[in-house]
């Protein structure tokens, strides 16, 4: 899972540290240079959730290995883009390659392990998928003044396939009863078609049903705009860094500039370390907390001080992946379990829809009204997904609430 995580994560967001020079060489604004990255994620956003129902009647393993193979295979044609148009085609149909992987992870793990160890698994899960994302920043940030984008672009896709092939390697395969429920659809060849057509209508109204659950309980809805507004907030932020930083006054070379997402290392530790803060005082207390050291680290970036810009990345970053790591569990635990892979799906649509709109709306407002009007923004986001889940944890019952603050 850790090898299909840094795969899918790397290609991902790959060409972020390059958007200056995408920008440079195709004449294009802040703007539509992060167009590479929102296109990607929207696609993922808007593939998300069939691929989840999908896993539901074919499984999770099976899923989760052709999104990392295709994802990756799609990467090497990256580079050979002759215009940014085909580019973005390119990078569409890999964002619904790659929605295969954050579609089912979290059910896939509920599946291996039970609720018991959910909270855990998916901080390591989502730590994982950090170590991808900064990794595949700092490979396209690094090269880029030795090969170009293309090279980049190319360096970090073969890293992601050999990821990929371990993926394909090692992935355990579900346990026995997850296998015989996964293959339910599948009608034995003794069966009349017409019984085979029952099973198979059954099987979609099952699957029909679990969506509806997946979209009536408050605390979950609470939890998808969690992701929604907390991922555009923090995409907007970054998609704009790299022109901030290589921009007047900074000044920097993109292999430094680069260097900003080894902030990422922050979100590998909280991500692990919000389960024992979950633990120790609750669910929504948790959340709230990380949205506002969110915040307070966005507010560090505000002085054209290298030092402070540094280190709000480093603040916001690890409140980030704590609000995301503590939102996509919750997000698991309370899904009822024939609902499970829907919550999931839905949990990721909302959230890489947060990072399509909120990327792209995010640099927009960069390049038109500058960096601290883009802070006063995403303040407003993080402020929004506070109040939602405030009042979503305010409206369920107190049973509920009690069992939410000891877990």
């Amino acid at each position: 899972m850790t090898a299909a995580g840094i795969c899918s994560f790397a290609l991902l967001y790959a060409p972020q540290p390059v958007l200056p020079q995408l920008a440079d060489q195709f004449a294009l604004g802040p703007g539509k240079a992060s167009l590479a990255i929102s296109v990607a994620t929207g696609a993922l956003a808007l593939a998300v959730l069939p691929i989840a129902v999908l896993s539901e009647v074919v499984g999770r393993r099976p899923i989760i290995v052709a999104s990392v193979l295709a994802s990756a295979l799609l990467g090497l044609l990256l580079p050979f883009a002759p215009s940014f148009e085909v580019l973005l085609v390119l990078r569409v149909l890999q964002g619904v390659a790659i929605a295969g992987f954050p579609g089912v992870a979290a059910a896939y793990l509920v599946e291996q392990l039970g609720k018991a160890g959910v909270a855990a698994a998916v901080g390591a899960m989502i730590a994982g998928n950090t170590v991808g994302g900064m990794s595949g920043r700092l490979v396209s940030g690094f090269t880029t003044d030795w090969l170009g984008w293309h090279g980049a672009l190319a360096a970090v896709a073969a890293v992601s396939l050999a990821c990929a092939l371990l993926t394909v390697v090692t992935l355990p395969h579900p346990p026995a009863h997850i296998r015989k429920r996964g293959s339910f659809a599948i009608a034995k060849r003794q069966q009349s078609s017409l019984a085979h057509e029952r099973r198979r209508g059954g099987r979609l109204r099952s699957v029909l049903g679990g969506l509806g659950e997946a979209v009536r309980k408050p605390v979950l809805l609470a939890q998808y705009a969690v992701g929604l507004l907390g991922m555009g907030a923090f995409v907007g932020l970054y998609n704009a860094a790299g022109f901030r930083l290589t921009g007047e006054p900074l000044d920097l070379s993109p292999a430094i500039a680069s260097l900003v997402f080894l902030a990422y290392a922050m979100g590998a530790v909280s991500s692990v370390t919000s389960a024992r803060l979950v633990a120790r005082f609750g669910r929504r207390r948790s959340q709230l907390a990380a949205l506002a050291v969110t915040a307070a680290g966005a507010a560090m970036t505000l002085p054209d001080s290298l030092p402070f810009v540094i280190a709000g990345f480093l603040v916001l970053t690890a409140g980030f992946f704590a609000v995301h790591s503590i939102a996509n569990g919750w997000t698991a635990v309370e899904a009822p379990e024939h609902a499970r892979g829907q919550a999931s799906g839905l949990y990721t649509l909302a959230y890489y829809l947060g990072s399509s709109i909120g990327g792209t709306l995010g640099s927009v407002v960069y390049g038109s009204l500058g960096w601290p009007v883009l802070i006063a923004t995403v303040g407003g986001w993080l402020a929004a997904a506070a109040v939602a889940s405030t009042l979503a944890t305010r409206t369920s019952s107190p049973a509920m609430v009690t069992a939410n603050a000891g877990s």
